[in-house]
């Protein structure tokens, strides 16, 4: 049997069942199959989940034009030839060149190489160890069953809102026209990272947020900045306010937003990012004493608590440790790990943190570029929640633009620059910076996080000039006195 559909049979055994074939579910069966289990991916929908064709993928693809465009009006030379309008129809083949046409024929052949069959359909737990299929294919599991189905959108109790037929996250990366006027609720990730995409290309935004900022998870500098860049690309944003209600008279027509404040809004498109939920919904939780729709909460192997036989473990998103997928996919790892361990009765070292079996980067590692114009890129504790936390820190600034590699990148460059030290151990907790092309200084930052490099040991890790990284130098200067 092959992943171009493995043949019926009445009860098919497999060492290990993965529900959903995202990044996370893929990566999943790729390590079990590596460590010498036999395993089967079951999915309703295209193999390769959410990022491959709704999130990630997409939604960068329509952004990199974006960010190029705008890097290239602060280059000499290159300031006028960057001043005209972006291709729109372009840059939306683009896109759907980057997801294959929504098409998942090479995720099938890669999963078909590695030996790894596919069922397609909606899988059901049918109690522990046991998967239905479409309510008749029967699939066991030796070892273990993954659940790896992500999460979705998830629309508020707005009035009007559900008949309005608003856009969602998977509607805004696919869209296939660029609409005239656009309403982004939502101050996070999607609602930054799309208002930037689709006002770039032409649609006029106007973005909503409850709170007083972007991208509340961030230090607060980085919404800072973002904000003031949205604005000057001719971005209407209003913070401190709330949808009170939705209208739209026909499908496809106008929709109006009623906010709270009495204003009133008309726009083409409104597209809700306010937050996700766990796809577990109609997966037969209920049949292993789970709640159905709800997240799962596992273990640092990710293994699913409360659960008699340890034998399902809750993947990616599911378990809303990290709603990121390369956290998705570290995950992953992990979990492949710790299965394929316990299949050979090996023991697992839940003794070591930072160890094959502990998915210890979700709580003290976690790396997050917001592909936005400046870029904001993240990773670890930021001073807020190293403080909530209860270490003793210190946090170091740094203006980026003070840096000659970014003077050389970009003419007018601003940006910045944050380490949370903790005092007590000299080690990094957390790191962010604001600014053109930061998305790549930030591996190096989860590095020292990760691996807990100390100050000292940083002050030789000597940064190349003139590049942006020499920020690290900067930094260290600062703390160093």
């Amino acid at each position: 049997m092959a992943a171009t559909e493995a043949t019926k049979a009445a009860d098919e055994a497999y060492d290990v069942i993965v529900l959903g074939a995202g990044p996370t579910g893929e990566n999943l069966a790729d390590r079990a199959h590596a460590a010498g289990l036999s395993a089967v991916v079951v999915e309703s929908e295209l193999v390769g989940g959410e990022c491959s064709y709704w999130a990630c993928m997409p939604s960068k693809a329509l952004l990199r034009p974006v960010t190029a465009r705008s890097e290239s009006r602060r280059v000499p030379g290159l300031k006028d030839a960057a001043d005209a309008a972006l291709d729109a129809p372009a840059v939306l083949a683009h896109r759907d060149a980057f997801t294959s046409y929504w098409k998942d024929d090479g995720q099938v052949r890669w999963l078909d190489s590695l030996g790894i069959d596919l069922v397609r359909g909606q899988g059901r737990l049918a109690g522990p160890r046991r998967v239905v299929v479409d309510g008749g294919r029967v699939l066991t599991a030796r070892h273990a069953v993954a659940v790896c189905t992500g999460s979705r959108a998830v629309l508020p109790g707005i009035p009007g809102l559900a008949e309005a037929r608003p856009w969602t996250s998977r509607d805004a990366t696919s869209a296939k026209s660029v609409p005239g006027r656009l309403v982004v609720v939502g101050g996070g990730v999607v609602g930054v990272e799309m208002a930037t995409a689709w006002r770039a290309l032409g649609a006029s935004v106007t973005l909503l947020v409850r709170g007083d900022g972007l991208l509340p998870r961030m230090e607060p500098f980085a919404g800072h900045l973002v904000a003031e860049s949205l604005a000057e690309a001719g971005v209407f944003l209003r913070t401190g306010v709330e949808v009170r209600e939705v209208r739209r008279e026909a499908p496809g027509g106008p929709v109006t937003v009623l906010l709270d404040s009495g204003d009133e809004i008309v726009a083409d498109e409104l597209l809700i990012a306010t937050g996700r939920a766990p796809r577990t919904e109609d997966i037969g939780l209920d049949t292993v004493g789970l709640t159905p729709g709800s997240w799962l909460d596992v273990d640092d192997s990710c293994r699913v608590t409360g659960v008699t036989g340890g034998w399902l473990y809750g993947v990616g998103d599911v378990n809303h440790r990290a709603l990121l997928t390369h956290q998705g996919k570290y995950q992953a790892r992990i979990a492949g790990a710790a299965i394929a361990a316990r299949a050979r009765g090996v023991p697992i070292l839940e003794s070591d943190r930072w160890g094959a079996h502990a998915a210890t980067a979700d709580t003290l590692a976690v790396p997050q570029v917001v592909f936005s114009d400046p870029e904001a890129a993240s990773v670890g504790l930021t001073a807020a929640a190293a403080e909530k936390a209860g270490y003793r820190t210190r946090v170091v600034d740094q203006d980026l633009a003070a840096v000659a590699g970014a003077s050389l990148y970009a003419d007018g460059y601003r940006g910045r620059a944050r380490m949370v030290v903790d005092l007590d151990r000299e080690v990094l907790l957390g790191a962010t910076f604001v600014g053109f092309g930061v998305g790549e200084l930030l591996h190096s930052a989860t590095v020292a996080v990760a691996g807990e490099v100390p100050i000292e040991r940083l002050w030789h890790a000597v940064p190349s000039y003139p590049t942006i990284s020499e920020v690290w130098l900067r930094l260290l200067e600062a703390y160093r006195g």
